[in-house]
């Protein structure tokens, strides 16, 4: 196992929070018995759950635990969404109890996940719904609020994230008018009512 292999390893491991998946050290000639060596006590890596690892002296992140829950369903699609985007984008100060993606229909036959909230897209998502963040593919600020508002989320906690997207420049009134455009008329409504509230 030459050098330049665990560079790659710690490259991909990097833009992810610290962990990389087996198939991942596998792209980057690793064997499986390489890896469980190198995951021993005082090794480089560190065994997190079955198929995913962390370089063992990485710092820690806030959202690290999103990425573990994404990183083993990424070969389904998944996207973080709702609260747990939310989360990523720093829009809430709520923490939820389970990390939330979503996955196309055709790969909704994923098992349940400990601590991993699973959502099945009907539909695929619309250009600009889906963007990387923080080394995952997540969901926009607009379509992560009204998803969250739509599984019933706390709305004090939305209207924040309302408030700190706009503010921040990171979502606009106009996507977030179009966002809500296909949901309840509840939705749709609160969604008016916060951004009104935000301008006054």
């Amino acid at each position: 196992m030459s050098d330049i292999d665990h560079d790659r390893i710690y490259q991909q491991a990097e833009a992810q929070a610290g962990y990389f998946t087996v198939a991942q050290a596998a792209e980057a000639g690793m064997d499986p018995s390489t890896l469980r060596y190198h995951a021993r006590p005082g090794g480089r890596y560190a065994r997190a759950r079955r198929g995913l690892y962390r370089l063992r002296h990485f710092p820690t992140s806030p959202t690290e635990h999103i990425v573990a829950a994404w990183l083993p369903l990424q070969g389904a699609e998944a996207v973080v969404s709702h609260a747990s985007a939310l989360e990523l984008y720093e829009l809430s100060d709520l923490i939820p109890d389970a990390v939330h993606v979503s996955v196309p229909r055709a790969k909704r036959g994923q098992r349940p996940r400990p601590g991993v909230r699973i959502h099945t897209q009907t539909q695929p998502f619309g250009a600009g719904e889906v963007r990387m963040v923080a080394g995952v593919t997540a969901t926009s600020p607009e379509r992560s609020i009204v998803d969250t508002l739509d599984d019933g989320g706390q709305p004090d906690q939305v209207e924040q994230a309302i408030t700190a997207a706009l503010r921040r420049g990171i979502a606009t009134r106009r996507r977030l008018r179009a966002a809500a455009e296909h949901r309840s008329s509840q939705v749709r409504s609160f969604v008016a009512d916060a951004m009104a509230r935000e301008a006054s």
